[in-house]
């Protein structure tokens, strides 16, 4: 029997689920650790918010997360300890299709970016871009992305809009669909973590107020749209939990956290 975080559920597999965005990593993490005889499962129902809900229902061990978790999170669970642990970063890109970015839209103002979401700009000519319509993919609620996207257009504490009643825009779930999605859709827009979009040919994240989301400006906080990446458990993890989370800290741990493009501990400066 295995000491699962906070000793939930099934005891015989660790179950671990939530963010699209740092799944890559924990699949690849629990393929290793398969290999050593763990008996692990990866899964990413409803996004950050998700696996949060999952960890403070008892059905999961340990949630994925890319945003951090909030005081309503705790408030709503009071009987939940959580622990984040995080174990590296990602950015937020307004990520464009390359016809738009090659026709002059390289860089966008948070008022642009806000115009954009909110569904007040039709055709990419309004932003000194190329003659064709705009479409808007947005995330649903309760995603680390959206989180990220609404906190860079509206402060931490503001609200966004609804959505925009118009047939150029549609809310999409995962980064895989929202990429899917961009490629599929000429003239597209959407948030979408940028290591989705490296070595993409037809895929590109403008600058956002003049700066790129290169690994310097994510690790210093220049870029506007970063964010930590969490793996959080209920309690400080204990067993099989312990041994997963312990190992995405490692050497080889990190090792694949950067071969999906995101930074790493050390390079965010230690824990």
């Amino acid at each position: 029997m295995s000491g699962c975080a906070g000793g939930r559920g099934d005891a015989s597999v660790l179950r671990v689920s939530g963010s699209t965005t740092v799944n890559p990593v924990a699949a690849d993490v629990a393929e290793v650790l398969r290999g050593e005889g763990l008996s692990v499962t990866v899964d990413t129902q409803g996004g950050s918010a998700g696996g949060i809900a999952q960890l403070a229902a008892g059905e999961i061990d340990i949630a994925m997360s890319s945003k951090p978790v909030g005081e309503d999170d705790r408030a709503a669970h009071p009987g939940l300890d959580f622990v984040p642990t995080r174990i590296g970063a990602d950015a937020v890109g307004v990520v464009v299709t390359r016809e738009v970015f090659d026709g002059g839209v390289t860089s966008l103002s948070r008022e642009q970016a806000a115009t954009l979401f909110e569904g007040r700009v039709a055709n990419w000519r309004e932003l000194g871009g190329p003659d064709l319509e705009v479409f808007v993919y947005d995330k649903e609620p309760g995603r680390g992305t959206r989180e990220v996207l609404d906190a860079y257009l509206y402060g931490p504490d503001g609200d966004a809009p609804p959505p925009p009643q118009t047939d150029r825009f549609a809310i999409v779930g995962g980064n895989e669909e929202t990429r899917t999605k961009l490629q599929s859709t000429p003239g597209s827009v959407a948030p979408l973590s940028t290591a989705f979009v490296a070595g993409s040919a037809d895929l590109v994240a403008v600058a956002l107020d003049g700066v790129e989301p290169t690994n310097g400006a994510i690790a210093s906080g220049r870029y506007p749209m970063a964010r930590p990446l969490f793996l959080v458990t209920d309690g400080a993890p204990r067993g099989d939990a312990a041994r997963f989370v312990d190992y995405v800290l490692s050497e080889p741990g990190q090792q694949i956290v950067a071969s999906h493009g995101y930074l790493t501990v050390d390079q965010l400066g230690g824990t």
